[in-house]
């Protein structure tokens, strides 16, 4: 009796550890594109407004079909908001900075992209490629708004150092736009669900 009460509690208490562990993973992005896939960790403790919104856009399929339309060598990839021949999609209202959440823009990291206003993110984001501190809060003065970041590259990171090897050209407006379109085929989340 007592081995049958010592399993059922020793199974119990490794299914509750299981379930703890998968609750606290960090959903996971992959951007296919036609260069390569780029696999993103998502902060979502440090980032929950930012990372939301971002997944919302991924559910959707917003993203599948856009590009990355400024390369910056020594500095960033930014996509998320325009299809090929530099179409402008529409997003949803724009969300909160979530800058303040002490995360650095640090080489490899993905953060979203916004206005001078520092409320105006919607669905751009970039990846550092460099380290970029001085996109950070409190940066360019104490209290000053920065690019919130919200994930990391896992996987692909040399996929995303090819992109700022690319040509670039202006079109209209717009520079740093790469000669051969950077395309996200698209983009789909991974997200531990916790088993009942």
């Amino acid at each position: 009796m007592y081995k049958t009460v010592f399993r059922a509690l020793a199974l119990a208490v490794s299914l509750l550890l299981a379930n703890t562990a998968v609750a606290n993973d960090n959903p996971h992005v992959t951007l296919a594109t036609n260069r390569g896939d780029v696999v993103i960790e998502l902060f979502a403790e440090h980032s929950p407004v930012t990372v939301q919104n971002f997944l919302r856009y991924v559910a959707e399929g917003y993203y599948d079909g856009t590009i990355f339309h400024r390369v910056i060598k020594d500095f960033m990839v930014q996509g998320g908001g325009f299809e090929e021949g530099m179409l402008k999609k529409d997003g949803h209202q724009s969300v909160k900075n979530e800058s303040d959440n002490r995360l650095s823009n640090e080489r490899g990291t993905l953060a979203m992209a916004r206005t001078n206003k520092p409320h105006s993110a919607t669905s751009q984001f970039f990846i550092n490629v460099v380290d970029n501190e001085f996109l950070d809060f409190g940066a360019r003065g104490e209290g000053e708004w920065g690019y919130a970041v919200f994930g990391k590259v896992i996987e692909g990171m040399d996929v995303v150092d090819g992109f700022v090897e690319r040509e670039t050209t202006t079109v209209g407006p717009y520079r740093d736009v790469p000669v051969e379109a950077i395309v996200i085929q698209s983009a789909r989340a991974d997200i531990a669900e916790e088993t009942q």
